[in-house]
């Protein structure tokens, strides 16, 4: 069981969740860490969030070590960070992070791996004229049959910035 904290320094707590959700939706890559065999692992993935039902969608290899990892407990914890920068000259640093915690599930439908691709290129792709193109060819039936999808149900986050 992974318990929940309250942050220590108050100040700096995010307790609106449309802004916790937010910061999911801007940032392009979240850290997963996960554990097998008493042995931790941590992932950068890029990623697409869908606010509403409250998921993470990444896609990967179908197989190594990630596969491996998930394969034995699908319970993660996560991260996504916003880097403001440097605050010069006084040590310290502009961010607004989430960090949160749920299980991986693999995507097996093709329409929801349709979803989840789509969430992932509108989130990730800022052109719109190559985010079309991106979904000509990832949205392919042949595509989508290949492609490994996970999507990571949050059951816990937090936010906080500084």
């Amino acid at each position: 069981m992974i318990i929940m904290r309250d942050i220590r320094r108050k100040e700096k707590a995010i307790t609106d969740r449309a802004e916790i959700k937010s910061i999911l939706l801007k940032s392009k890559y979240v850290t997963l860490a996960m554990c097998y065999d008493n042995s931790p692992y941590l992932v950068t993935l890029s990623h697409g969030f869908d606010p509403e039902e409250n998921i993470c969608y990444f896609h990967c290899a179908s197989k190594g070590k990630k596969i491996d990892y998930l394969k034995n407990t699908d319970e993660i914890w996560g991260q996504a960070f916003i880097d403001k920068g440097y605050a010069k000259g006084e040590c310290n640093h502009h961010y607004a992070s989430v960090h949160f915690q749920g299980e991986v599930k693999f995507v097996t439908d093709v329409r929801e791996k349709r979803k989840a691709l789509t969430i992932m290129i509108d989130q990730l792709e800022e052109d719109p004229e190559l985010r079309q193109e991106v979904k000509k060819k990832q949205l392919l039936e042949t595509a989508l049959k290949r492609v490994t999808i996970g999507k990571i149900l949050i059951r816990e986050m937090s936010g906080k910035k500084g």
